[in-house]
């Protein structure tokens, strides 16, 4: 059986087609009046333009139609032509029966699943993770399992920044300020062929010298002094070209910082339950970039422009002018631009992808659309295979982008400790985590931490900027992570008290109007997918669990479960289990976990 709405739509649409009017009428949705019906069909309106007839009229033939339906309890013709449409109890059983009896709860499976390739996260090499990641890598995990959930065979992708200039800053800075260091490096760039033992003990000395903290104080500053000393920024990319030439000590101590700086991203992703299939870096593609700049000459689509070489890709239809692709700039260097193509190069070799989704700050849209039409003048993407997902920014309280409180950019990890801190204080705040021992409390206030600072970016269209706001977002009430975990805790408590009981699961009889309400909120849950999937905006399962949740809280207020007659109190607490299982679905499709207490 389809959705309520989906087989109302097509009895609406019978009954349009019956009086020789387009079927596509028939489009019903959700009623915007719950108190007055289930749901609405507006066709009747839009068919009197074309009919020329009154719309109450047209309006009042389809409900006379409608009304015979097994699935509608009853119809009414509202204000101009407006069709309401109550269901009938027997059908939100029955659909309620059939979502219990469906692991997914409705969720359909995509019939022709795709390979799809998610490019999200973007962490740097010797770069701590700080709040600027945080979108990308929050939106870009749920976009992922959401592709997953559908059956598509994803993969996310880091893609990791371990090229370019930026490493021949740091080998210069560690160089030095450690005359080791330095004498290591020189002693394995002139050696024809380092041996084994000089490779082992060259990397015990650099993990014994040089850890993450010095490269996190030593960037910043050698990127400062680059600015403002030509001889040293001189030296950088020196370091830089040899480095990218294979020189033994500078490869070496290159994989030292990467492995450093991978081990410190991995901790703070798995803290906020994201997972990355691959970490691909800029350094992976350093090959391909030189045959893939000839045949892009060999193609005719590479010109030289005032000394560089140049890709057009505007088109005439453009509203605005878009600018080349620089491919190779005038100094002879490659280009931000140029390792995005050759990553699409690259995926496309590896992986042969159907879709490419980037989850990048929306700023960087011209960018993508540079790349994207180079791609696609290559043979690397058919058009529509390359897809940016763009997102707003993630603001503090006075408005402006997210700061510490001295003005500094906030670390991911000292944002996740910020929001453990205030979950360990809720807690107590609400009475909740008491009886919990201190190891099940701390993996309760994490879960709970995390849910604060996911939902609260997530419940955003992801175009629009938002403001953090971590004393609201933390609340166990309102439109918060943690108030969704309460509530699927509380479902697993009731379920867990009506076992000790003796209580079983349904048959379910929908009679309540919170019973309803609940049914016909569970029954939307394929559209909120349908509508996450096509928008690449996961706002939408917010919403949906968020809605759902609500309309939990109203049903156990009104509907007694546990205390009801034996046929109600199971009907009931099938209802209650379906819910948490549908919101353990969304709540996963987020990236989020409810503890079994609180």
């Amino acid at each position: 059986m389809s959705d309520l709405k989906s087989a109302l739509g097509q009895a609406a649409a019978s009954a349009f087609s019956a009086l020789g009017l387009d079927p596509a009428l028939g489009r019903v949705t959700l009623s915007d009046r719950p108190d007055l019906a289930d749901f609405q069909c507006n066709g009747a309106l839009a068919a009197a333009r074309t009919a020329k007839r009154n719309p109450r009229e047209i309006a009042a033939e389809i409900a006379q139609r409608l009304g015979g339906s097994p699935l509608v309890a009853a119809v009414e013709v509202a204000g101009p032509g407006f069709i309401n449409l109550k269901a009938s109890s027997t059908a939100l059983s029955a659909r309620a029966n059939a979502l219990f009896a469906d692991p997914r709860t409705g969720a359909p499976m995509r019939a022709t699943p795709r390979r799809v390739l998610i490019d999200y996260g973007g962490p740097n090499v010797a770069k701590e993770m700080h709040v600027g990641h945080l979108r990308a890598s929050i939106i870009g995990e749920s976009v992922k399992r959401l592709h997953r959930f559908l059956g598509d065979d994803t993969l996310g992708d880091a893609h990791f920044g371990d090229w370019g200039f930026q490493m021949g800053l740091l080998i210069t800075a560690c160089a030095e300020a450690d005359s080791k260091v330095a004498a290591t490096l020189e002693a394995l760039n002139s050696a024809p062929e380092p041996s084994e033992p000089e490779i082992e003990a060259a990397i015990a000395l650099f993990a014994a010298h040089i850890h993450l903290e010095d490269l996190d104080r030593l960037y910043p500053a050698a990127a400062a002094r680059a600015k403002a000393e030509t001889d040293y920024r001189d030296r950088a990319r020196r370091a830089t070209a040899e480095l990218q030439s294979g020189a033994a000590g500078y490869r070496l101590i290159w994989r030292h910082f990467a492995g450093l700086t991978r081990a410190a991203l991995e901790r703070d992703f798995r803290a906020l339950g994201i997972v990355f299939d691959l970490w691909r870096g800029e350094s992976d593609v350093n090959d391909l970039i030189g045959p893939m700049v000839e045949e892009l000459k060999a193609k005719g689509l590479a010109f030289e422009d005032q000394g560089a070489l140049i890709i057009r890709v505007a088109r005439n239809d453009d509203k605005r002018e878009l600018p080349p692709l620089i491919v190779v700039s005038s100094e002879g260097s490659a280009m931000y631009g140029t390792t995005d193509l050759a990553t699409v190069l690259d995926r496309k070799r590896l992986y042969e992808p159907d879709l490419v989704i980037y989850v990048v700050d929306q700023r960087q849209s011209d960018h993508f659309e540079q790349v994207f039409r180079a791609a696609e003048l290559a043979g690397y993407a058919a058009p529509g295979q390359l897809v940016h997902v763009g997102f707003g920014t993630m603001n503090g309280v006075d408005g402006k982008p997210f700061k510490t409180r001295e003005g500094g950019v906030l670390k991911l990890r000292d944002l996740i400790e910020l929001g453990l801190a205030k979950s360990r204080e809720r807690l107590a705040e609400a009475g909740l985590g008491g009886e919990l021992d201190p190891e099940a409390f701390e993996a309760t206030a994490l879960k709970v931490a995390v849910a604060a600072i996911k939902f609260a970016d997530l419940a955003n269209f992801r175009g629009t900027s938002y403001v953090f706001d971590l004393d609201r977002f933390s609340s166990f009430e309102g439109k918060t992570g943690p108030y969704l975990l309460y509530q699927a805790v509380r479902i697993k408590s009731l379920l867990r008290r009506a076992a000790e009981d003796g209580g079983s699961l349904g048959p379910i009889a929908v009679a309540e109007p919170q019973e309803r309400e609940l049914v016909i909120l569970l029954d939307a849950f394929p559209s909120a997918v349908e509508e996450a999937e096509s928008k690449s905006a996961p706002n939408a399962i917010a919403e949906h669990v968020y809605r759902l949740a609500q309309a939990f809280a109203r049903f156990y207020a009104a509907c007694p479960v546990l205390s009801a007659r034996p046929d109600e109190r199971d009907s009931r607490l099938a209802l209650a289990a379906l819910t948490l299982r549908q919101m353990e679905i969304a709540l996963d499709l987020l990236g989020l976990e409810a503890p079994e207490r609180m």
